[in-house]
This record gives structure tokens, C-alpha cells and sequence, in this order.
């Protein structure tokens, strides 16, 4: 067998720890999501974490910059997979949106966690990090209702899609700040015609 040589074998070291074991991290991300669910943000730690899942800190440090990181990790694994829907219309799209997100705040633990990751982002650049790069995504996703609509000529051929989608994260995340979960569906179905009709082709 060929020796490797000390700086040989320093590469390998930091390339066997930068990948991900994927039974370690499952039972990282299951420790996390029990202490949540059972002791509630106040309760969360890494150091918690790591001696649930028994798991060393600088493993999980490795893996997330931060607590935020990984609450932001469970939160992503409980969202309803239908919170994006292609219904045909832009109203319904968003309609759709509203009564999955709202439900899943109000239902689980994951609008506290949410809170917390928000709030978190105001005094923590790591935390701030880490929502920028979440909320990234999501903009990337819900702008996807708006591309629809311009691709079947429902909305305007200039709007700006990205925008609208900060638009419609902007109003679900006031309201989850603010104690104002909506669960009428009429007053979702409101909320969505006054964000979208502004948008509309002229003519529709």
C-alpha cells in the first residue's frame, strides 16, 4: 500500500468530515425535531442536539453553521409538499398557497419555529445567512405562480415575478409575526384577488 504523505492525509481527513453520513445526519435532524417538539424553542441547543442523536457538536457544526441552519432544516422537512399547486389561475395558485402555509403554521409547531428563525436573523449574521439562503429558494419557487401566469397571458408580459413572489412572502410573514394567521377561507380567497388583480393583463 502506497503511504500517503501528511498533507495527503489532511485532505483526506477534512473530505471524509465535509461529507454528510446519512444515517448521522438523519438522527441529527430526528433529535432536533423531538427536542422542538417536545421542549419547544426554549429547549433547542446544539448541545442538546448532539447528545440526543449522539453525535459530536463539531459534526453538526460542520454540517450547519448554526442552530438556525438547522432548525431551518427541520422546519423544511414537515412543509406540505402541496403549498405550491398549479391550479390554472393565479388567484387559485395563491388561494392554494394561503391554506396550505397558514394551516401548517397554525397546526404544528412550525410557525413558532419560524418566529424564531425571523427573529433570530435580527441580531445573528449566521441566522441572517441562513434565511437569506432559504428565502432565496422559496422566492424561486413561489415566483414560479407568477411565471404561469404570464406564460398563459393572465398576467401582464412586464411584472416583475421575483418581486411578486417577495410580495406574497412579505404578507404570510406579517402575519405569522403578528398573530394574524388567517383560517377563513373567504378571507383568503380576498387577500388573493387584491394581491393579484393589480397584476392582471388589461382586459382580464
Amino acid at each position: 500500500m502506497t503511504e500517503l504523505t501528511a498533507d495527503e492525509s489532511e485532505e483526506r481527513r477534512r473530505s471524509i468530515g465535509a461529507r454528510r453520513n446519512p444515517d448521522t445526519q438523519e438522527a441529527i435532524l430526528e433529535a432536533a425535531e423531538a427536542i422542538v417538539a417536545e421542549e419547544g424553542i426554549a429547549g433547542f441547543s446544539i448541545e442538546a442536539v448532539a447528545k440526543r442523536a449522539r453525535a459530536g457538536k463539531p459534526t453538526i457544526y460542520k454540517w450547519w453553521p448554526g442552530k438556525t441552519a438547522l432548525l431551518l432544516d427541520v422546519y423544511h422537512r414537515h412543509k406540505p409538499a402541496n403549498v405550491h399547486q398549479d391550479t390554472g389561475t393565479v388567484e387559485g395558485d395563491v388561494v392554494a398557497f394561503f391554506t396550505a402555509i397558514f394551516a401548517h403554521w397554525g397546526n404544528t409547531g412550525a410557525g413558532q419555529v419560524f418566529r424564531f428563525v425571523v427573529a433570530e436573523a435580527q441580531r445573528d449574521e449566521a441566522a441572517a445567512a441562513s434565511l437569506q439562503s432559504y428565502a432565496t429558494e422559496r422566492r424561486k419557487q413561489s415566483g414560479q405562480i407568477f411565471e404561469r401566469g404570464v406564460a398563459r397571458g393572465e398576467l401582464a408580459a412586464d411584472i416583475d415575478t421575483g418581486l411578486a413572489a417577495d410580495m406574497l412572502a412579505g404578507f404570510v410573514w406579517h402575519r405569522l409575526l403578528t398573530g394574524r394567521l388567517i383560517g377563513d377561507p373567504i378571507e383568503m380567497r380576498q387577500a388573493a384577488r387584491q394581491l393579484v388583480r393589480g397584476l392582471l393583463a388589461p382586459g382580464r
